[in-house]
């Protein structure tokens, strides 16, 4: 039988021995070293059983088919927008892609997204090369209007989100707010002003504690008081 040497939630570094045995498994920012299961990264290791998986504590947020993410119109071309999606690699949005509209070849563009302006958008591929499409015609998907924009750090998404999305659900109900977090490190808050500022610190704490035990709770009783 194997050996865990760490706990779940536990912040591991680059080079540290995980687990032993032949019985525990490489996950995502783990390798094997013969009988050692190692970290390759400074990650929130999370054991699943058998199974180790690392979750990044830094990185810039890497593009993948499927997401739905924020974009900033960073320039605007004859043949659609240029999106910075906070990330080494920036998307383009054609025309055909925009708005369900026809929109002639010509037109000003900045009548349906002008420069600066925040969108929410889906990825719909990522070539070799790393040239990433996109589309802003879908459910959801669209200018994102008044509210705030902020930047959060890409690899605490899924600890912001929660399970079936039930970390963001608790702040959404507890301030009556519009909350739409990108897989890419942007968020967008948009609700009374008291209670976005109330929603950002509670984004905040989550990202410093999200390897913490019991951050649920403590969220929750942060709203109520």
């Amino acid at each position: 039988m194997g050996q865990v040497l760490v706990e779940d939630k536990e912040i591991v570094a680059p080079g540290q021995v995980i687990a032993t045995g032949m019985d525990c498994i490489p996950g995502k920012g783990t390798y094997r070293d013969n009988e050692e299961i190692i970290a390759s990264t400074l990650s929130i290791m999370t054991v699943d059983g058998n199974v180790f998986k690392g979750i990044p504590m830094n990185g810039r947020y890497v593009p993948q088919e499927g997401d739905r993410v924020i974009g900033r119109v960073k320039d605007i071309l004859m043949s659609g927008w240029k999106i910075d999606l906070n990330s080494a690699y920036d998307a383009m949005l054609p025309l055909k892609n925009a708005s369900f509209d026809y929109i002639e070849r010509g037109s000003d563009l900045t009548k349906y997204f002008a420069l600066e302006d925040y969108l929410s958008v889906k990825i719909t591929g990522v070539t070799s090369q790393k040239l990433v499409d996109i589309t802003a015609k879908g459910k959801g998907l669209r200018k994102l209007d008044e509210g705030r924009i902020i930047k959060v750090n890409p690899q605490k998404v899924p600890r912001l989100i929660g399970t079936r999305g039930s970390m963001i659900s608790i702040i959404k109900k507890a301030l009556d707010c519009n909350i739409f977090i990108g897989q890419n490190g942007y968020a967008w808050i948009r609700g009374e002003p008291e209670d976005e500022v109330k929603a950002i610190k509670a984004i905040r704490k989550i990202e410093r504690e999200a390897h913490t035990a019991g951050l649920t709770e403590r969220i929750s009783e942060m709203l109520e008081a």
